[in-house]
């Protein structure tokens, strides 16, 4: 069919997506940073505002909402309601507080501790005291930074200490890998410039890269990559015996997971994943989003005749739009396994060109079930 003959699409037949929203937020760090200022400024004038300033990094200075407060003697509570703008944060509209109270005889001492909600580390690799709160490192510094603007004269005749809490932040964190990097009871009070972007991929990005920078801070010398939840499951079933540190999911972000592996020398890369990831990967794709290029069917077509499907097949495998149609016609002929066996070499091949010599490859192939198919290994 010629592309001028394609029916044309009407509206009822469309593919329903979400918009999305252009609206930027601001990050758990940025809220913190936040609430602590207003708190401090409280102590310093008698009277928490019901705006404040807050300095993020490069320079950015955002005005936030204060949404409830009390003041009594040497001490200052602030809550903020996180806006997370228009990116699908599991924060969003979660409730941010900070307590700051005064530390007599302890002239410039500023002390920041987490409250209920804001997660424990228990594993090294965080680049975060075990034992100690969850708040990472850029939002520490401008946290003390915005304390300190708003203290001013106050810190030459005493230290202060800031509680940041997030009062449903254990439960909060249940929809986060945290518990996978070791922190527990809550979440981490993150954001590097404080700001965070509609729908960004950074975000997930960064996280694929520190799960890789953790698990090698461990000393584990094997990483399994999945490309989401289902096929991570999988691969915690059948790989029992490796901490729950070596799996990180990578989605749809191949080349940043396998350059980190190549940073931080991890000799044993484990990927798990169904057929229609996998060929993308097969072809060469090292983002994997179904946005981006499209399956190449040439590619399957040609996996599925050295699996020794007949012309015939081989000729609407060509036609089709998705790896799943070859699955499909592959169990009906009864040569499935070669099939996968086909396309789990070409995985290993294509990457290993990609990457000579940097790691061991293991691929396992699962169905849409999260059933094991079948594996292969680099030489």
């Amino acid at each position: 069919m010629s592309i001028d003959a394609k029916p044309k699409t009407t509206p009822s037949k469309k593919r329903l997506r979400k918009k999305r929203g252009t609206r930027k937020g601001f990050s758990t760090g940025a809220n913190a940073a936040a609430a602590a200022r207003a708190a401090t400024v409280g102590l310093v004038t008698g009277n928490i505002p019901a705006q404040i300033n807050c300095l993020l990094p490069e320079n950015n200075e955002v005005q936030f909402s204060v949404s409830a407060c009390h003041l009594k003697q040497g001490h200052a509570y602030v809550e903020l309601i996180k806006d997370a703008g228009d990116d699908p944060d599991v924060t969003h509209k979660a409730v941010i507080t900070a307590d700051v109270k005064l530390l007599p005889k302890q002239a410039g001492m500023f002390r920041l501790k987490g409250g209920k909600g804001v997660g424990i580390v228990t594993q090294a690799g965080l680049g975060l005291e075990v034992g100690g709160a969850a708040i990472n490192p850029k939002p520490r510094e401008y946290i003390e930074q915005n304390v300190r603007l708003g203290a001013g004269r106050l810190l030459d005749e005493v230290g202060l200490e800031v509680t940041i809490s997030v009062p449903k932040g254990e439960t909060l964190a249940k929809r986060t890998l945290n518990s996978r990097l070791g922190i527990l009871g809550g979440i981490s009070i993150l954001g590097t410039t404080g700001i965070v972007h509609p729908w960004s991929t950074a975000a997930f990005r960064a996280s694929v890269v520190q799960g890789i920078e953790v698990s090698a801070r461990q000393g584990n010398d094997t990483v399994v990559l999945t490309t989401g939840g289902r096929t991570e499951k999988f691969t915690m079933r059948e790989l029992p015996d490796l901490p729950n540190g070596c799996f990180v999911q990578m989605g749809d972000f191949l080349r940043y997971a396998l350059d980190s592996v190549v940073e931080h020398k991890i000799p044993k890369v484990i990927i798990g994943g169904m057929v229609g990831k996998l060929t993308k990967i097969a072809q060469g794709e090292t983002i994997t989003h179904a946005g981006r290029n499209p399956v190449n069917m040439q590619l399957v077509a040609s996996i599925a005749e050295e699996a020794g499907a007949p012309a015939e097949v081989i000729e609407r495998i060509r036609q089709a739009e998705t790896a799943r149609f070859a699955s499909e016609e592959m169990l009906k002929l009864g040569i499935s396994m070669k099939f996968y066996n086909a396309l789990a070499a070409r995985v290993i091949r294509t990457l290993m060109e990609r990457y000579p010599n940097q790691f061991h490859l293991r691929v396992m192939i699962c169905d849409f079930e999260g059933n094991k198919i079948t594996e292969a290994n680099s030489e």
